[in-house]
């Protein structure tokens, strides 16, 4: 088996539409009757409990409460259906390149695995995504209640695709201090540029474009 590779998803596999996310949000406060600045500020500033506690409704009903809102159950389905709307075409515009490096990494033999620090509506449209099939197994912080880069996220990757952290490649522009947190867990760290220069102290190994990494993984200290 070749060593099986971790990836991350958002400024990865996917551009990570920040400035559409804010827009989306500032749309939603209209939906719901608030500020549309203050709202996007609040998102910004809840972004770990988003990640790990609250679901899409939630969310809305807490941040417009907090910012002096009273939505209706109907202002909350709307504004909840706009931003899934918004992960369903962060994931669908995922790019033919990148799902055929994933497919070549598959026929090579590489099992594929996913970690991706997200909100309940990007794991809802996870299945009916173009990625989807193409990986072996997929965590998401909203689903196990853990978001990197906590150490045990990446040992549950590696557990659920029945092997050792120190098995694994682990492949993400860098948020979120996710390079740190798979090097300490003792997987092989690989810092992408492709989508965003996120974290560019990172003293290890980088690549520019997707299309370079199954090259990489046939260097002799990693085949």
């Amino acid at each position: 088996m070749r060593q099986p590779v971790i990836f991350d998803l958002f400024h990865t596999l996917v551009h990570g539409a920040d400035d559409e996310r804010d827009r989306v949000v500032g749309e939603m406060a209209l939906i719901v009757g608030v500020a549309p600045a203050a709202l996007v500020a609040a998102y910004h500033a809840t972004w770990r409990d988003r990640l790990v506690r609250w679901d899409v409704e939630e969310t809305v009903r807490i941040l417009v409460g907090r910012l002096g809102g009273t939505p209706t159950d109907e202002q909350v389905t709307r504004a909840g259906a706009h931003r899934r709307d918004l992960a369903r075409r962060v994931l669908g515009g995922v790019s033919t390149a990148t799902l055929d490096v994933l497919d070549a990494l598959r026929a090579d033999g590489h099992p594929l695995a996913l970690i991706s620090n997200a909100t309940s509506e990007t794991a809802e449209a996870w299945p009916r995504s173009p990625l989807a099939s193409r990986f072996d197994v997929a965590v998401f912080s909203c689903a196990v209640g853990l978001a990197k880069p906590d150490p045990a996220i990446y040992h549950t990757a590696a557990e659920r695709l029945g092997v050792a952290p120190a098995a694994c490649v682990y492949v993400g522009d860098g948020a979120d201090g996710e390079l740190a947190g798979a090097a300490a867990v003792g997987m092989t760290v690989l810092r992408t540029t492709e989508h965003n220069d996120t974290d560019p102290s990172w003293g290890g190994p980088a690549f520019a474009a997707l299309g370079d990494l199954p090259t990489l993984l046939h260097e002799p200290s990693r085949g």
